[in-house]
């Protein structure tokens, strides 16, 4: 359980980052991967931005798996070498597609013909190549979220797997393209195992119907989706690497001389973050106890938007010794009915001024974070 006596003495609401979890997570990843000369693993900068954890991850040796223009000037600035980024993203503007291709990065993730054609056409502008994977939709279903799948037929992602010989040929066709790989990725917060050797199920079919057409990709990225144990963070506070690189490596049946990329995002962060907050007001409604903090869903978006779960802590009555429980909606100061963080939840008696922690937020909080009701966008601080 997180201490109060780690935390600054910091305004709150703000995010305390532990990067001596973050270090033991890294050296997890690469207990895993190593002997593997031809795996790659990349960060997925969407997951969380700080400069600080941006170069401890670069520091490390990962690459960087970027959405947008300026997560890859984040991750340069950071110290991620250009020939370790891959650009993906359903809606890349034309001077991100500038910035990355001056930057020398490694790939470019394409997600339509359309976009192809754009790449082509300023790669000649620049008189530069550019080195593109095609992300293929393999129409396979993942064991998450609605809003968090991303590898099903009817969502925007991708280039449709019966499409994939032909778009091929026509990148081949372009003087200022080169064709390096297969990009996939089927969703986030995946725990079932199944999910992952589903996918190496269809890239070995697409595989071979590449091999069939004579086409040979160099590079095979089958994206990240690893979740986490929200439910007991200390218990599990490093996610289940093993299994999940083991999956891989027994589900995929790589070519000679190919090179296999993973984009793992929230799996390499999200256990390092708590949202740190303060009780404002203990309010006995009629029918319920509300325990109202001073963070909301401008810091911590993830629960009005897809319903997620977060541990949530009182900090100050654990370092009172108080364990007897009662319940209560925890809920943010925002003009909003969807602004809460639990409802019916258990835990000791909170007073007025009490510290509280909704943990394993290191993925996709302070990022996502927002000055909605002109409120300051929260900070993030490292601790030991």
């Amino acid at each position: 359980m997180l201490s109060i006596k780690q935390l600054p003495r910091v305004q709150t609401p703000y995010y305390a980052y532990d990067t001596a979890l973050l270090a033991r997570t890294l050296e997890a990843i690469q207990a895993e991967t190593r002997g593997h000369d031809n795996w790659h693993v990349h960060y997925a900068v969407k997951a969380n931005t700080h400069p600080d954890i941006l170069r401890q991850i670069a520091a490390a040796g990962f690459g960087a798996d970027c959405v947008s223009g300026g997560e890859i000037q984040a991750a340069l600035d950071a110290g991620f070498p250009a020939s370790e980024i891959a650009y993906a993203g359903v809606g890349k503007a034309d001077w991100e597609i500038r910035l990355a291709l001056k930057a020398g990065i490694a790939m470019f993730n394409v997600e339509s013909l359309e976009e192809l054609e754009v790449i082509h056409e300023i790669a000649t502008l620049l008189n530069t190549r550019a080195r593109v994977s095609f992300r293929i939709n393999p129409d396979v279903g993942a064991h998450t979220h609605a809003h968090i799948t991303t590898g099903k037929a009817e969502n925007k992602f991708g280039i449709a797997k019966e499409d994939m010989v032909s778009v091929i040929r026509q990148a081949q066709a372009m003087p200022r393209i080169d064709f390096t790989g297969l990009h996939f990725h089927i969703g986030s917060q995946l725990l079932v195992m199944d999910d992952f050797a589903a996918l190496c199920t269809r890239i070995n079919e697409l595989q071979d119907e590449l091999e069939a057409a004579g086409l040979y990709a160099g590079n095979i990225n089958v994206g990240g989706g690893l979740g986490i144990d929200y439910e007991a963070p200390d218990a599990h506070p490093i996610p289940d690497f093993k299994a999940y690189f083991q999956t891989y490596a027994q589900g995929l049946k790589l070519r000679e001389g190919q090179q296999l990329h993973f984009e793992l995002g929230r799996a390499v962060v999200a256990q390092m973050g708590s949202l740190i907050t303060r009780v404002l007001y203990v309010k006995h409604a009629k029918v319920k106890k509300f325990a109202i903090v001073d963070a909301g869903m401008t810091d911590l978006i993830r629960p009005a938007l897809y319903g997620a779960y977060h541990k949530v802590e009182n900090l100050s009555a654990a370092d009172r010794g108080d364990v007897e429980t009662t319940l209560y909606d925890v809920v943010g100061p925002i003009c909003e009915s969807s602004d809460v963080f639990v409802t019916d939840y258990a835990m000791p008696a909170a007073r007025r001024g009490d510290i509280i922690a909704l943990r394993s937020a290191g993925a996709y909080g302070e990022i996502m974070a927002s000055g909605y009701n002109c409120r300051p966008l929260p900070k993030g601080v490292c601790i030991q």
